[in-house]
């Protein structure tokens, strides 16, 4: 609410606005004229002013002093001054009983920086406002109120922007608190002080035009300069801005982190370091690779470390001579050792296909963590156990080979061929 009267006092063409007493200087016709209107009125009611405190009805304070102006407009204003400063401590001190009360009953901290921003802003704005009244019940000449009224705009256009610049820190701050638990700094090291800059930047530059539009001065053209000026530096900064706003979605999105294991077209590695302008990632071979940000941002990006699994399958073969038994007797060790392994998420386990040297067993094994180096040791455990119990029992591991059969010219006919001859 306070924030919205603050608005209404700065905006143009509100019932608050003090750009009531335009400059008498004008090239504007209709302005002049109805500043000449505004005189002529106040001068009608010279007899009537509000704010005078009886002071106009003594004798030796009606002379002037310059000219034109009467010696108890003086003591006058410093009265109402007073006055108007008291109300608006009598109003903060209103405003922030009622805030605290609101405080207390709250549990968050966000209300208590509030409180401690409000605490100023509102006595400053509701001074000014008192004091802008003050014109209009104060027969001032025009060039005064013109002065004294420019003054009050850039009065309130600084306390609504400390205003608002405190709010935008405040706005900040939280978004910190809010990603402080998370382990990936990246975020609060480079978009927010970013953030924070360009808003205190927005806030002060639309801070600046609005005052000055409520000034008198015409703002089309600056507008209009600073649109070209925008472009031309949009434009000449395009793969720049094209690796900044990469570098915001990806620290916004969060595709990935530092530290974690993504593939990025060719790219298989770690990354390192995310910066504004590229991200740095290392590869498997041990080499440092920079990828620029408008990259990053338009590609298919596979993140290794997310998977909540690893898989792992492989085609375990015995030799066609094994038994049945022996078979069956195969796939139960090796349902039994890789199933108790504690860190086993899921197990398929089967004799699927006769393969072209080896009875084919499949296995599908899911290990419970994305941690890989932890995921080989746990292999090797399970697969040095294998081998033991295929030795214990009897069951022989194949291998690729082939059986060659070689025929001699002078064997004569009907008589046994030779016993072929195996080779590896």
């Amino acid at each position: 609410m306070l924030c919205a009267g603050a608005l209404a006092v700065l905006w143009p063409g509100s019932p608050w606005s003090i750009t009531h007493a335009a400059s008498p200087t004008t090239s504007n016709p209709t302005a002049a004229s109805a500043l000449e209107a505004g005189s002529a009125a106040k001068a009608s009611r010279a007899d009537e002013w509000p704010l005078s405190f009886g002071l106009d009805s003594i004798g030796f304070l009606k002379g002037e002093f310059p000219k034109g102006i009467e010696l108890w407009l003086y003591p006058a204003s410093i009265i109402y001054v007073l006055l108007a400063l008291a109300a608006a401590r009598l109003l903060d001190f209103l405003a922030h009983s009622f805030l605290k009360r609101w405080s207390d009953r709250s549990k968050t901290k966000f209300d208590d920086v509030a409180m401690t921003l409000l605490d100023g802003p509102i006595k400053v704005i509701a001074f000014v406002i008192l004091l802008n009244l003050g014109l209009e019940g104060l027969p001032w000449p025009p060039w005064i109120e013109n002065y004294l009224t420019n003054a009050l705009t850039i009065g309130v256009a600084l306390s609504v922007t400390y205003m608002a610049t405190k709010f935008g820190d405040l706005f900040i701050a939280y978004w910190r608190a809010r990603t402080a638990a998370d382990t990936d700094k990246s975020f609060d090291e480079h978009l927010l002080p970013i953030l924070r800059k360009t808003l205190k930047v927005f806030i002060v530059v639309v801070a600046v035009l609005v005052t000055a539009q409520n000034m008198g001065v015409n703002i089309t053209s600056l507008i209009a300069s600073l649109s070209i000026g925008g472009l031309a530096v949009g434009l000449a900064a395009q793969d720049t801005l094209a690796n900044v706003f990469g570098a915001v979605s990806v620290l916004v999105d969060k595709p990935f982190r530092v530290g974690d294991r993504i593939k990025l077209d060719t790219i298989d590695g770690t990354v390192e370091a995310i910066g504004l302008r590229s991200t740095r990632i290392r590869n498997l071979d041990g080499f440092l690779v920079t990828v620029p940000n408008k990259t990053i941002g338009g590609a298919t990006i596979t993140n290794v470390s997310q998977r909540p699994t690893i898989k792992t399958e492989m085609n375990i073969g015995v030799t066609y001579d094994t038994p049945t038994e022996k078979l069956k007797r195969a796939v139960e060790i090796i349902t039994e050792i890789y199933k108790a392994h504690p860190m086993t998420a899921d197990l398929s386990v089967g004799f699927n296909k006769f393969a072209d040297s080896a009875l084919n067993i499949n296995v599908i094994h899911w290990w419970n963590s994305t941690d890989y180096k932890a995921h080989l040791e746990g292999m090797q455990t399970m697969n040095l156990a294998l081998k033991k119990r295929f030795d214990e029992e009897g069951i022989e591991f194949a291998f690729p080979s082939q059986t060659v059969y070689v025929k001699t010219g002078g064997a004569p006919r009907g008589e046994p061929p030779l016993n072929p001859a195996r080779s590896v």
